[in-house]
């Protein structure tokens, strides 16, 4: 026996906790976070998207305007501008590249919220990509679509 007591050994601290595997908050944290970036990323891939979109309709106009000032020719000219105005008219209603005559004016002009296609330089529109010799205020006319795709798009989400 011994006088002073017992004899007494240290304590022994149970060994750290290890860091593998995560208690489930931190599984349920890590969810979430992955989650939130793909939605991320998937927002800014759509983003790109549309901007490059848009840039490559605005570049097909700059080289329909460029080729209307170089040479001479309304009826290529009203033609390419129908043909644009008509895919990017998908934006707004799939049907719409479907409308004829004064319905497809009535159409553009519903989105400009004038009658600048019904009544103004976009009348030509309807008739003049057939015409041999169509009279075509060819700056207005550019005018004009510039400022429907640009609106449109802008409607759209996609801000030129």
């Amino acid at each position: 026996m011994n006088p002073t007591g017992p004899e007494l050994r240290d304590i022994h601290v149970p060994a750290d906790p290890s860091w593998w595997p995560p208690a489930p908050g931190w599984w349920l944290l890590a969810t979430i976070v992955i989650a939130v970036l793909a939605w991320l990323i998937l927002r800014l891939r759509q983003r790109m998207q549309r901007r490059q979109w848009r840039q490559r309709v605005i570049a097909e106009l700059d080289r329909i305007a460029t080729d209307a000032s170089l040479r001479e020719d309304p009826p290529r000219l009203l033609g390419e501008l129908s043909q644009l105005l008509r895919r990017s008219a998908r934006l707004v209603d799939v049907a719409a590249p479907g409308f004829r005559g004064t319905d497809w004016l009535a159409f553009l002009d519903q989105q400009l919220g004038g009658d600048e296609f019904s009544r103004g330089p976009g009348r030509v529109l309807l008739d003049g990509p057939y015409q041999r010799r169509a009279s075509v205020d060819a700056d207005a006319l550019l005018a004009l679509v510039r400022r429907w795709l640009t609106r449109v798009l802008e409607d759209r989400g996609t801000h030129v």
